[in-house]
């Protein structure tokens, strides 16, 4: 039974925090820590990881170079870790009709815009929109068009949608709004 009353609609926006995203973090941080240990152990010439030996690799060039990659390869993986521990790009998309409000939430990292909250009044957008973004994988992307700003995007760009979710997406929510849909 939905408890949420029919003049609110709320959709939650998932993050980064995702399992997909962990792995891959725990994945190039071990890799990287390996390469780095393989590096300094052929410089000190002695083996730090017993299973990888070190012993046919010169310091300079090959060494220093597993060092440059292990290094570049940890901040890497920091980097992964820290956008899925600050759940970055989380949020959600709420509409009241009651109130005559939008209020578009979205996590970002850690500094003065932290948090990203843009609201709006109803009567401001002029319709949903669909876009198609271009690139190796494309995907649909669902916005609102605001008059007198930009159009602020309501999905995860590079979020793994098919077009006819999207579209109903839009659907649904241009006939709760009562506005009109365009970009198909």
């Amino acid at each position: 039974m939905n408890s949420r009353p029919t003049w609110i609609q709320v959709e939650f926006i998932r993050g980064s925090r995702t399992f997909v995203n962990l792995c891959w973090a725990c994945i190039l941080v071990c890799g990287a820590t390996g390469f780095l240990l393989v590096g300094f152990s052929s410089c000190i010439g002695k083996d730090l990881i017993p299973i990888l030996s070190s012993k046919q690799i010169a310091f300079i060039p090959q060494g220093l170079v597993m060092c440059f990659y292990g290094i570049a390869g940890l901040f890497l993986g920091l980097y992964l870790c820290c956008t899925v521990f600050w759940n970055v790009g989380s949020g959600y998309n709420y509409f009241d009709k009651r109130e005559g409000i939008s209020s578009i939430f979205r996590w970002g990292f850690p500094g003065k815009n932290r948090r990203i909250h843009i609201r709006l009044i109803l009567g401001d957008i002029e319709a949903v929109g669909l876009r198609s973004q271009e690139g190796l994988f494309p995907s649909p992307i669902l916005y609102l068009k605001v008059r007198g700003r930009q159009s602020i995007p309501l999905t995860r760009i590079g979020e793994n949608s098919t077009p006819e979710y999207m579209e109903e997406k839009a659907a649904e929510l241009a006939r709760f709004l009562r506005i009109s849909i365009e970009g198909f």
